[in-house]
């Protein structure tokens, strides 16, 4: 398949810039096999069943963009993800000043320093930062920003709101770059409709990479490679995600972060395992889905990976005629916007 089968037409205007309020008042697009329902997330509950089983990243978005000095030269950081060894890897502006050895000032908080322990040929560097833990996270508080995604336009800056808004109900674990997306629509009333409705719920960690924002570059799709990220699913949610179907509930995972770190973590069987490492699955169709029933998820860009996986798993020509459908009625596409709620094909 080309880049160019994943092309479609997307008005400026449907790009959401503020979340809707309350958050689960957005509007929730259901692609079931046989028809386009229009609803809203707060409706969520209604196409669920006693038994079934939500699972949502609990990742934390933290401000991942740094501005650093080496002398007089300025670099740019991204923080990228977490590796094993307590190092971050990053993308740098002016990478070809940085050289392995390299001290980085972080401005923004007094001694804060990132030493350059590797360089990429992607621009990517790997960095130790003389703190840790808590200080480490309160060092980031003091200089970073919030990475908010180059289609949400802020010409004067964040917003105030924006911290919040672009964090999850779920979030716990700190280490995103960016949101996963399909998470903030729910809010404590909507989880409390669902527990009432019999629906259980567990959590996994992906902590979502700059490399989401990174375009496919070229027409063959299958030469395309996605920057690793890290997971970790427990062994407590393992059994919970394979005691439900065993007991034929059905595992809705909300949205695609999940969707990639269940099916990395899924044998030929659709059993999952625990899982603490890094993925860099790329699903396309093809696929053959095997730990996942009901995906919830945001709309996204044209030409995207993203949208290659729920073409992936709803099929193109449903996709294609839902994204026509969300474009037609108003719908308000990616990080901000709306949501749909899809079976398999």
């Amino acid at each position: 398949m080309a880049l160019s089968d994943f092309a479609f037409d997307l008005p400026e205007a449907a790009i959401a810039q503020r979340p809707a309020r309350p958050r689960d008042a957005a509007r929730l697009l259901v692609v079931a096999r046989r028809e386009l329902r229009d609803a809203h997330v707060r409706d969520l509950p209604e196409f669920l069943a006693p038994g079934d089983l939500l699972v949502a990243n609990d990742t934390r978005v933290i401000p991942a963009q740094l501005a650093a000095r080496r002398g007089q030269a300025r670099i740019g950081l991204t923080l990228d993800r977490p590796l094993a060894d307590g190092t971050w890897h990053a993308l740098a502006r002016n990478a070809r000043r940085v050289r392995v050895g390299d001290a980085l000032d972080i401005d923004g908080a007094e001694g804060f320093v990132a030493r350059v322990e590797a360089r990429n040929s992607d621009g990517g560097v790997v960095l130790r930062f003389n703190r840790a833990g808590a200080d480490f996270a309160a060092a980031l508080r003091e200089a970073g920003k919030l990475a908010l995604p180059p289609y949400i336009r802020r010409p004067a800056g964040l917003e105030a709101a924006d911290a919040a808004d672009y964090q999850t109900v779920f979030a716990h674990h700190d280490g995103a770059v960016a949101a996963p997306t399909a998470g903030l629509h729910f809010t404590p009333r909507l989880l409390a409709a669902l527990q009432a409705r019999g629906v259980r719920r567990t959590t996994l960690t992906l902590h979502v990479g700059a490399g989401t924002f990174l375009p496919v570059r070229g027409e063959d799709i299958a030469a395309h490679r996605l920057h690793a990220e890290r997971g970790i699913i427990t062994e407590a949610a393992a059994e919970a995600i394979n005691a439900t179907r065993a007991a034929g509930g059905r595992i809705l995972a909300v949205g695609t972060t999940s969707v990639r770190l269940l099916e990395s973590a899924a044998d030929a069987s659709g059993r999952v395992h625990a899982f603490a490492g890094e993925t860099d699955i790329f699903i396309r169709p093809g696929h053959r889905f095997r730990a996942v029933d009901l995906m919830l998820t945001n709309f996204h860009l044209p030409r995207s990976t993203l949208f290659m996986l729920v073409c992936a798993f709803a099929g193109m020509e449903r996709m294609r005629a839902a994204y026509a459908h969300a474009i037609a009625s108003g719908y308000r596409f990616y990080s901000y916007g709306d949501a749909c709620l899809l079976e398999p094909e």
